[in-house]
């Protein structure tokens, strides 16, 4: 495995590929979520790209970026193991220069669900999903579902910018107890990651009311607060996969969404249905 730390020397690599290229942009704290990105961009293609990088434009004000968990020598071994072709472990001065162009989410569906508590996070994301895909310039990027909304808002920047890769989502990797894996769980207490286990309970309600012909927006979503209760609720919304209010759930169109607080620690998690 080759490790890359520059952008200029990533570019002369790059420039000299002539195969297919599979990318996974993460921000390290690699856990098994991320294996199953790498496993299925190597079963894609020749050449699996993978992006080490703490974005800081995407933290807020008094948000974790200090204390986001940093596993760099474990990350490396992570990717060692998988098969991974490249790592790029960039600095910050690496991808961000003074006065910057930046991405804009757009102004209604960038600033919903987690948008809306964490305005210009999507800028940052977007900006920096941008930058990545321009200098490794892959044939396929692969990104979790569990982040719905950044999945949807990354396909809509690369539809919009005419861009020339396939956006790949990739099914949510769980616990064996339902629990959606996260580089965040490492936060939770042994009694916050029991507690953690209503926002999967939720959503496992969701489908089985949806299995009884029961559709109707406003009925799941109260049911689903109900499981959710004591926990800080951020948002339970259904939507369709356009990330557009509905009524009532369409099959093979709908995406249902959990954010909440779990102690200190925001949890997201989904189900596509």
């Amino acid at each position: 495995m080759k490790i890359i730390t520059t952008v200029k020397e990533l570019k002369e690599y790059v420039k000299n590929i002539d195969k297919k290229i599979g990318f996974i942009p993460t921000m390290g704290a690699l856990h098994q979520g991320h294996a199953k990105l790498i496993k299925q961009a190597r079963e894609e293609n020749e050449i699996v790209v993978v992006s080490v990088f703490l974005n800081p434009t995407q933290f807020l004000k008094g948000e974790d970026l200090s204390i986001y968990p940093k596993r760099d020598e474990a990350d490396k071994k992570i990717c060692e193991l998988s098969g991974v072709d490249v790592l790029f472990f960039p600095s910050v001065d690496e991808i961000y220069r003074d006065d910057e162009v930046s991405i804009l989410a757009p102004c209604v569906r960038g600033f919903v669900l987690e948008g809306s508590s964490r305005p210009g996070h999507f800028n940052g994301v977007l900006t920096v999903v941008m930058k990545l895909l321009n200098l490794v310039n892959p044939t396929k990027a692969y990104f979790g579902k569990k982040d719905a909304q950044q999945l949807y808002l990354i396909k809509l920047m690369v539809e919009q910018f005419f861009m020339d890769v396939e956006i790949v989502a990739v099914e949510t990797q769980r616990e064996s107890d339902g629990l959606a894996l996260s580089s965040r769980n490492a936060y939770l207490s042994k009694e916050e990651r029991q507690e953690a286990l209503k926002i999967p309970q939720s959503l496992h309600l969701c489908a089985k009311l949806v299995s009884k012909n029961i559709r109707d927006r406003d009925e799941i979503v109260q049911k689903m607060r109900e499981i959710l209760s004591p926990l800080e609720i951020f948002y339970v919304e259904i939507l369709n996969r356009n990330f557009e209010v509905i009524k009532e759930v369409e099959l093979g169109n709908s995406v249902v969404l959990v954010e909440a607080k779990v102690g200190t620690t925001r949890l997201l998690d989904n189900i596509w249905l």
